[in-house]
This record gives C-alpha cells, sequence and structure tokens, in this order.
C-alpha cells in the first residue's frame, strides 16, 4: 500500500514543507506550519495541474496584440490608477488599513458602473443588506442595475452570477469567504488560494470584471499568500491615516497600465470623492514658521507641492524619527549635514513629517528636507514663497531631478515666487530662481 504523502504549509506566507518546522524559511513566522489533509493536497495538485498546461512556442512576430476594451468607472481618479478605465473581465485586488474607505469607494464605484447600464452584483460577506442600503443612501449610490448579496460561501456567489447576466462582481472581502471544496477555515492560505484561482477562472471565462477588496498584515501587505497578488491583473493600495480626509490610491501592478499614477481621494459625508481640486491641500501659506520647508515631489504624471516638517531640539538620548520620509534617507542627510555644513546635531533629536500623509518615494525632495531641518536647528522661519527642488549627493552636490519644467509649472500655478533648484529650467516660466549646485550655497541663501 502506497504511503499518503504529507504536506505541512505556513498560515502567513504560504510555503510548503515536508515535515514540520517551528519557524517559517521563507517569513520567519513562528509555529505557523499546520498539516494539510488529503482534500487539501489534491487541491493543490489541480491547481497546479490547470496552470501546468502544455503550450506551444510561436514566434514573436506572429503574436497578434490583444485589444483591451476599457469601460469608465466615471471616477477620474480611479480610472487614471486604473491606466485610462477597468479593464472587461479583469481581476482587480484593493487593499488597505482597517477604516480606510476600501468598501465605501467601491459601493461608489459599483453604483457609477449600474447607472451607466452595467449590471453589478455587490458581495459581502461582513455586512447585512440593511447596513450597505443605509450606506448607499449617504453615498447617493443607488441604482436599479445594482444588486446586493450576503454571502460566505463561494459556490452559491457562483450560482447567483449564472442567474443574472452580471458584468461587474464585487466581493468584500475576499478573507471572510470560504468554498465548499476546501475543508479548512475561512481566510486560511488554502482557500484563499483556491478562491482567488477560481474567480480568476470565471473573469477571463465570462469576460466579468471583478473587484477584491483585501485586508492587510500589520506590515501593510495584503493578509494571506503572495501568490493572490500574483494572480490578480491589477493591485491598488489606499494609503493615508483613517483620522483625516485624504487618500491616496496607488497601484503596486497593472497588466494593462503604468504603474505610477496615484489617485488622490477625499473622505467628506458622501463617501471618498476624487480629489481634482485638492493640489493646496498638502500645504499652508500661513505665518512662516522655522522647521517648514516646501518641496515639489511628482506622483505619476501629476506634480503635488508638499509641506515638508522638522523639529530639531537638543536631547540626552538622541532620537531620529520619519513619518512619510524614509528613515535611512534621513539618517544620510543627517550625517551629510555635519560633514559638510559642520551642524552638530549628534546631541539633538530630529523628526521629520511630511504633510497631508503621503509617503515621498523619489529624492527630489532632499532639499526641502535639509532647508526643514536647518530652519528648525536655527529657529530661523523660511519664506512661504519659495519651493526647494533637488537630490543630495553625499559629497555635497545637489543634482538634477527628473520633470523639473513640470514641477515648477505645479509650483507657478500655486503662486509660488521663487525656486532653489540646481540648474535653470529649459524654459522660463515665471519664477525667480536661485541656482544652488553646493549644500553650502542653499545655506547661504537662507
Amino acid at each position: 500500500m502506497a504511503k499518503s504523502k504529507i504536506l505541512f504549509e505556513c498560515q502567513s506566507c504560504g510555503n510548503q514543507q515536508r515535515k514540520w518546522l517551528g519557524k517559517c524559511p521563507e517569513c520567519g513566522s513562528w509555529d505557523s506550519f499546520i498539516e494539510l489533509k488529503a482534500e487539501q493536497i489534491k487541491i493543490l495538485k489541480e491547481l497546479e495541474h490547470a496552470n501546468s498546461k502544455a503550450s506551444e512556442a510561436i514566434c514573436i512576430d506572429e503574436v497578434e496584440i490583444e485589444k483591451f476594451s476599457r469601460i469608465s468607472t466615471q471616477d477620474d481618479e480611479l480610472d487614471l490608477v486604473l491606466g485610462g478605465g477597468l479593464v472587461e473581465g479583469s481581476l482587480v485586488l484593493i487593499g488597505g488599513s482597517p477604516g480606510v474607505g476600501k468598501s465605501t469607494l467601491l459601493l461608489k464605484i459599483a453604483s457609477n458602473l449600474a447607472n451607466s447600464g452595467k449590471k453589478v452584483l455587490y458581495v459581502s460577506a461582513e455586512e447585512s443588506k440593511t447596513q450597505i442600503k443605509l450606506r448607499a443612501n449617504r453615498l447617493e449610490a443607488n441604482g436599479s442595475n445594482l444588486f446586493l448579496l450576503t454571502e460566505l460561501c463561494l459556490e452559491n456567489i457562483i450560482e447567483e452570477l449564472h442567474k443574472k447576466d452580471y458584468s461587474v462582481l464585487v466581493i468584500d472581502s475576499i478573507q471572510t469567504l470560504y468554498s465548499d471544496k476546501v475543508s479548512s477555515a475561512a481566510g486560511s492560505i488554502t482557500q484563499v488560494r483556491e478562491i482567488t484561482f477560481e474567480l480568476m477562472r470565471l473573469s477571463k471565462a465570462y469576460n466579468i470584471s471583478i473587484f477584491i477588496i483585501g485586508h492587510i498584515t500589520k506590515d501593510g501587505a495584503i493578509a494571506g499568500p503572495r501568490v493572490l497578488e500574483h494572480m490578480v491583473d491589477v493591485v491598488l493600495y489606499f494609503e493615508g491615516d483613517a483620522t483625516k480626509e485624504i487618500r491616496l490610491l496607488r497601484g503596486f501592478k497593472n497588466r494593462f497600465g503604468n504603474i505610477s499614477e496615484v489617485g488622490i481621494f477625499e473622505m467628506g459625508p458622501k463617501g471618498l470623492i476624487s480629489a481634482k481640486n485638492l493640489a493646496n491641500r498638502f500645504f499652508t501659506r500661513g505665518r512662516a514658521t522655522s522647521g517648514s520647508a516646501l518641496g515639489v515631489v511628482m506622483e505619476g504624471s501629476r506634480a503635488l507641492v508638499l509641506e515638508i516638517q522638522a523639529l530639531v531640539c537638543e536631547s540626552a538620548y538622541p532620537k531620529r524619527s520619519a513619518t512619510g520620509y524614509e528613515r535611512n534617507r534621513l539618517d544620510m542627510l543627517l550625517a551629510l549635514l555635519e560633514r559638510k555644513l559642520e551642524i552638530p546635531l549628534g546631541h539633538y533629536d530630529v523628526f521629520v513629517n511630511v504633510s497631508g500623509g503621503v509617503k515621498i518615494g523619489e529624492t527630489a525632495a532632499d532639499l526641502a528636507v535639509v532647508a526643514a531641518i536647518i530652519s528648525s536647528f536655527k529657529n530661523r522661519p523660511l519664506s512661504k514663497d519659495s519651493v526647494f527642488i533637488g537630490e543630495l549627493s553625499l559629497n555635497g552636490e545637489i543634482r538634477d531631478v527628473f520633470h523639473l519644467d513640470i514641477r515648477l509649472k505645479e509650483a507657478k500655478m500655486q503662486k509660488f515666487k521663487n525656486a532653489i533648484i540646481p540648474s535653470k529650467p529649459l524654459e522660463d516660466i515665471g519664477l525667480r530662481y536661485f541656482v544652488a549646485k553646493e549644500l553650502s550655497q542653499v545655506l547661504e541663501w537662507m
């Protein structure tokens, strides 16, 4: 009699081993391995077989480019992040922390699509129909083509899909569903893998666009196996503090477009709305105060003027903290200030914050960060009519940045007068420029 194979799976990342381990070698979680049952191992083999069908190679010159049909979600910011609209038959995963507005946004989008003539099925495994209806009334998100279903079982959802000719399906959320084919609990690695695979098959077979809401872990990643993000077509993350109005929707994967675009939303009485005129919400134009400098960063194709705040105070046990800015980059800039400008920050606390909940992912804000730190250290306010743009190298050189003209045009639109930059722009934008090649020149200007 053949000996049955034993398989253990990590419930944090989905790593599989032939024997039980106390610590997962993939994600480092302790006591996360559980033994899979025979039915679960059988499902895994079926999934592997479905994904390993042999195909014949053809010459790249013979490949015909497939044309994707897009539909507008009636929301400019979401269409921008999706690459121009929702692709029919695509599988879109949206993640974010609790209370950030994932369900609110998708209910509004479902209503928009329903009002444009698409049949939409909104499936909630966490709320009752009454709760969803109350929110829909508040958001003004009702429509005759929008259907609600409160269901936990995947098979029942599929049965409902076959009853009507639905074009869009919204799942809220993937971690709360379960399939009768899998005996493990809802939210387990095996359940999420099986359900996502089945939804992917449905989206391609019936040309249904599917939105999936995913919970995130304390580290900010989508809860569940990493294969979840690999299987879907688009991965979007909501960023922002649930206690503040501004939310950012950032793309991390998009098979139908680029991932450089960022959508900006504002949470109001009627839910999340596109922030079309919120370019001036990330900085203040009041009285000049020390420890505040303005910079211009690129978020996709759009330039944003941001306020960088810094607080430097003497301390016996110095601390370094950064919100919205990379901590390692901050340590490098502080070392640069001590070495090149001989500013003794070794006995000072340094705190840096980016207003509006934006996370800076580029180096063009280096000059603004340094200016805010020096301003706080010297207790010298900076002009609210000036913006700082430039990347700092380890030898104190201020380097050019990409899209300088676009950044300066945004500064001019926001009625700034001065710009401290590493080189003159190709065209005259109408600002007064102070060209600085070395960090010491900026200190002279201040």
